[in-house]
């Protein structure tokens, strides 16, 4: 079994260089790669710090090494 798994969420930081900030969003897998450790899916989140760079639906190949948070879709559902 995959690490991550299709329809789960991982939160990762995208920073702006210019600024110095970053900004932290939600990407929704699609599948991921335990071998080469990359995740793959599709941007969550409508960007605000690098809206020129990445925009609402955006699909994504995210290092293991730059998610910092995990959740199942049902987690989400949870009160």
């Amino acid at each position: 079994m995959p690490k991550y798994e299709a329809g789960d969420y991982i939160k990762v930081e995208f920073p702006d260089k210019e600024k110095g900030i970053g900004e932290w969003m939600w990407v929704r897998v699609d599948h991921s790669d335990d071998e080469q450790r990359l995740v793959f899916g599709s941007l969550d989140n409508q960007p605000i710090v690098n809206p020129d760079d990445l925009h609402l639906g955006q699909n994504l190949a995210i290092s293991y090494d730059n998610i910092r948070q995990h959740k199942k879709a049902s987690e989400f559902n949870k009160q």
